[in-house]
């Protein structure tokens, strides 16, 4: 199938997509379609990037047009469970986009705002309901939702879900919907643990992989450079000095961290903003908005806040520290070389952030090619010339991955959410337990060290693809 005319979808579908200036589906988008309009269930493995969110909203938004009735108040009949608020608020986009001349409403809830646009919204009830799990959770509890006329579920981004600990409240809202009804289940990696959430979560799913889980995208050039961890502050600034950096996302761990960073770039006259679960929504919202309309050049983020950034044009992502789950790599490289563009990741390593990089190359089955600006004079007197205070170290902890602080104390986004903690909505999280080799999970913190994934299948997204 090489058009989205042989798909089989609504004509107002195709207006749509015609309208996008999309012509050709990805390979996800043309394999997931067609068993997704028929009714079946599906497991589909790929990266972000690769048009995912069109492979599952396209059929979804065919199947609802054709069923044609109306949702009854406080139902929803599809229903699309999402990690973060921004990604919620990216995929309602895409569904309200797609569906423009299709009579459906699209509703989207998540924590960070207040409950009462939300409960009038669903009051009426809703085609299409994107959520987050924690807020969703909150509507059930108050009896302004009910899931018992949902016919379509999606879990996306399920590895991601795992990570923050939304495994129960995954199981709960499973509880609370028909036993008779369409799921599909989507994730960029497929450890053991995540295969075991989709087993007990789909009916006898049509499999669809279009990359190997764990691996990065043909496109990016990737590179690793070599440097003292206080000196990466001013290797940050000499590499935005560099004008093809048109549009960067700078990844840290911490929430702390990347205000820091944020500020620094400020002082070295390079416009930046942070963007992480700390931030109000409104202060989320201004900081995207502003990096899509380039009034900044550079958009700092936790890996949670990362995902729902979807911006084109992003010509570089920087790992100003590498992360503690080789998988989160693949995530924020994944940001750049998207829709069949080239793209270029560069990651600051410094002594001990070793062992976090001997795991990304074993998990990605890569050599990342590398440069060593350790002991650099440049470098040294532009860190010497920083404002006293600005360049103390963070300190790692690479051999206890689940325990890992960084700023003053400060838990890495991902890693906090253990008993009783706080999730990117707002909902008490009851999982976030520390992660093992291989994507298990126990309470306790692990050594160091990654299985191998096997490619099963190298996909690059098209050009004039639709995402």
């Amino acid at each position: 199938m090489t058009s989205f005319n042989d798909l089989g979808l609504n004509p107002a579908l195709l207006t749509a997509v015609t309208a996008g200036k999309y012509t050709q589906p990805t390979p996800i988008q043309a394999q997931a379609i067609p068993p997704v309009i028929e009714g079946r269930d599906l497991l589909g493995i790929a990266q972000t990037g690769t048009g995912k969110t069109a492979a599952f909203a396209l059929p979804i938004l065919h199947r609802l047009a054709a069923a044609n009735r109306r949702p009854a108040p406080k139902t929803c009949r599809a229903l699309v469970l999402s990690p973060t608020r921004e990604l919620a608020s990216q995929i309602a986009e895409k569904f309200r986009a797609y569906g423009r001349d299709m009579k459906l409403s699209v509703a989207v809830v998540f924590g960070g705002v207040g409950m009462n646009p939300q409960v009038q919204a669903l009051g009426r009830g809703v085609d299409v309901l994107v959520a987050t799990p924690g807020r969703l959770i909150d509507h059930m509890q108050q009896g302004t939702l009910r899931l018992d006329a949902v016919e379509t579920v999606v879990l996306d981004e399920a590895d991601q879900m795992l990570d923050l600990g939304f495994v129960h409240a995954i199981k709960r809202i499973s509880q609370a919907l028909p036993k008779q009804r369409q799921s599909l289940f989507f994730s960029a990696t497929m450890p053991q643990n995540i295969a075991q959430l989709a087993a007990g979560f789909l009916k006898d799913p049509v499999r669809v992989e279009v990359t190997p889980a764990a691996t990065t995208v043909e496109r990016i050039d990737q590179n690793v450079i070599f440097v003292e961890a206080e000196r990466k502050r001013a290797l940050l600034l000499e590499i935005m000095a560099n004008p093809d950096i048109t549009r960067a996302l700078v990844f840290t761990r911490t929430k702390h961290g990347a205000d820091k960073v944020a500020r620094h770039l400020g002082t070295g006259n390079v416009p930046a903003a942070a963007i992480h679960g700390n931030k109000s929504q409104s202060q989320r919202e201004r900081a995207l908005a502003d990096f899509k309309a380039g009034r900044i050049r550079v958009l700092v983020a936790t890996d949670i806040a990362a995902r729902g950034i979807d911006v084109t044009g992003v010509s570089h992502v920087v790992n100003f520290e590498l992360p503690n789950v080789p998988e989160s790599y693949v995530h924020r490289i994944g940001r750049t070389a998207r829709a069949g563009k080239d793209g270029m990741a560069i990651s600051l390593c410094s002594q001990d952030e070793r062992a976090y990089l001997r795991d990304i190359e074993k998990v990605t089955r890569q050599r990342i090619p590398s440069t060593d600006r350790r002991g650099d004079e440049k470098l040294a007197a532009a860190t010497a010339a920083e404002p006293r205070g600005e360049n103390r170290p963070q300190q790692q902890r690479p051999h206890g991955h689940g325990q890992h602080r960084g700023h003053g104390g400060h838990r890495s986004e991902g890693q906090r959410h253990g008993s009783g903690a706080r999730s990117e909505g707002g909902q008490r999280s009851e999982g976030g337990q520390n992660r093992k080799p291989g994507g298990q999970r126990s309470g306790k913190p692990h050594r160091q060290g990654g299985q191998n994934r096997t490619p099963q299948g190298q996909n690059r997204s098209q050009h004039g693809s639709i995402h």
